[in-house]
């Protein structure tokens, strides 16, 4: 997931937001007035077509959603029955796909039900038609990015945390990622993301009482994150939620509990074959700290027994030291004056929501009192041999163990907090 992970031939992500609101201005017309044109579909979206997704999607059922948006889209008459239609889907397309994660309604498919890629590909599918159509009533570039950043913000279910009022329930909140790396693997599935519909609106027994888990999935792209779509979702409950961690794609056969954030992006591609090399961009750049550390129980999680998986914390970093040029692993975290050059979870995305929340939970001044941070999952793998199915026994079942582990992680860092 981080470049310096892909140097070591380890693939790995992150639990991770969608487009900030676009602005208010749009494109000039042309011309003749006309409005502007419709656009091409992404890089994302034009991986759709290929054979891999679309068996994802009728195995699941999950091949009716942009279908559905391009009628109800045919018929708007306006811009206003157009954002209804698109809030309307994109939050239908995250119910379901929370529903059928976690057994309720039809399964649509033999395709198991834990699976989080039919949720991926029909997004696609639905951001390309929003992307693409052009309605007789004209439509300007603002309105259009405007639909598609609804369209994003509610099939993530970055608009749908909510907790129940009341005293005596402690609030989680989690987050994860879409597939990536997939033009190595068009049927790359995300632990992260699977993680996040299963767990959605569930409740955690713990020995101090219920705990309520919420949460949202976030995009695997660098922009999306400039634009601040972690803050933006994450800052509302911050100062009411007991407990946060963001979960990601980390290393083969284990999960790693990072102890410390980088500012530093490692150009490694992104989900549109982008990348950027920089200090991660935040708002008030001034008092941007190169470092952000986790509040999460890192000791209590790594000594209990949570799954077939160890548990590591991880304590090591890439630092250009003070005064030096060339960066240098620190097996025990950063020294003092040090330049960010990869967080525990190197520089890629899943670095990046870690440091981004845990700077959101200092800058709110909770850094004492919110136990929060990043958590890698294991590599989701294929059965051995498998090279071009879908899915298998084994791919199924490891995802299931990945699931059941990080439910028992929030479980204990819920009790030992």
């Amino acid at each position: 997931m981080i470049s310096l992970r892909v140097r070591l031939g380890v693939l790995g992500l992150a639990l991770l937001s969608g487009f900030a609101t676009p602005t208010a201005a749009s494109a000039a017309p042309t011309a003749e007035g006309a409005a502007p044109a419709a656009l091409s579909p992404t890089v994302e979206e034009q991986r759709l077509d290929r054979a891999a997704p679309q068996e994802i999607l009728r195995r699941s059922g999950f091949d009716a959603p942009a279908p559905r948006l391009a009628r109800a889209l045919a018929s708007a008459r306006s811009y206003g029955e157009a954002r209804r239609a698109v809030t309307r889907e994109g939050s239908s397309l995250w119910r379901h796909a929370v529903d059928r994660a976690q057994g309720r309604g039809p399964s649509g498919g033999d395709l198991s039900r834990d699976d989080d890629r039919p949720l991926y590909w029909a997004r696609l599918g639905m951001t390309r038609e929003v992307r693409t159509w052009q309605p007789a009533f004209g439509l300007t570039d603002g309105q259009r990015a405007a639909l598609l950043d609804e369209l994003e913000r509610t099939s993530r279910g970055q608009d749908a945390v909510r907790y129940p009022q009341g005293k005596g329930l402690k609030r989680i909140l989690l987050t994860g990622f879409d597939p990536f790396t997939l033009d190595r693997d068009i049927r790359i599935s995300n632990p992260s993301g699977a993680t996040a519909l299963a767990l959605d609106g569930t409740v955690i027994e713990t020995a101090d009482g219920p705990a309520r888990v919420e949460t949202a999935v976030f995009p695997v792209r660098w922009q999306d994150f400039t634009e601040g779509t972690v803050e933006r979702t994450l800052r509302p409950h911050l100062q009411k939620v007991d407990l946060f961690t963001t979960v990601s794609q980390g290393r083969v056969g284990r999960f790693d509990v990072e102890r410390t954030n980088g500012a530093w992006r490692g150009g490694f591609g992104d989900n549109e074959n982008v990348g950027r090399t920089e200090t991660v961009p935040v708002s008030d750049p001034a008092s941007q700290p190169q470092w952000t550390t986790t509040t999460l129980p890192h000791a209590a999680i790594t000594a209990a027994q949570t799954g077939r998986f160890p548990v590591y914390d991880n304590t090591s970093v890439t630092e250009i030291p003070a005064g030096g040029s060339e960066p240098v692993v620190r097996p025990d975290g950063p020294t003092p004056g040090s330049t960010a050059r990869a967080g525990g979870g190197g520089d890629y995305l899943s670095n990046e929501i870690a440091y981004r929340a845990t700077l959101l939970r200092d800058r709110l001044g909770l850094h004492d009192t919110l136990p929060g941070g990043h958590v890698h999952t294991p590599v989701l793998q294929f059965g051995t041999g498998n090279t071009t199915e879908i899915t298998d026994p084994e791919f199924v079942r490891n995802r299931l163990d990945i699931i059941a582990q990080v439910r028992t992680i929030l479980k204990v860092a819920a009790e030992a907090s």
